[in-house]
């Protein structure tokens, strides 16, 4: 009986002391331009915007300081799921491909960005995407 105790005290402060952490998905942001390369939030240009899932769930956006958008709370899945983002300019489709990841922490990865269309000009600015809607 002694020892049984001793192992359920042991598995118990094993268990408890062990560290929960969760990585979630890089995020997510844009930068919306014209063909001029000027920012057409920061111009007055893009008035309205938001994004929604492929089950029309709208998607948390956050403006930035620098007028670009950070799509909030996307990527936390295994698979591929589609978005539409809309404005008072242009509307588009993309999708999102991510996995998941185990390691010291769990969580997720984005693997791939598609945006789908036709004449929609994306360029990878390295930590966020500038997206020309005019």
């Amino acid at each position: 009986m002694k020892k049984i105790f001793t192992f359920l005290l042991l598995a118990i402060l094993f268990i408890s002391c062990e560290k929960d952490c969760y990585n979630p998905p890089l995020p997510i942001i844009f930068e919306f331009v014209d063909s001029n390369n000027e920012n057409v939030i920061a111009n007055g240009t893009l008035t309205t915007y938001s994004v929604q899932d492929e089950n029309n769930v709208n998607v948390e956006l956050t403006k930035t300081s620098d007028n670009k958008v950070i799509v909030e709370n996307v990527g936390a899945y295994n698979g591929t799921k589609k978005y539409k983002f809309y404005s008072n300019i242009k509307n588009l489709d993309f999708s999102i491909e991510s996995s998941e990841f185990k390691g010291a922490c769990d969580g997720y990865q984005i693997n791939k960005l598609t945006f789908t269309g036709i004449d929609i000009d994306v360029t990878d600015e390295k930590g966020y995407y500038k997206i020309v809607l005019e």
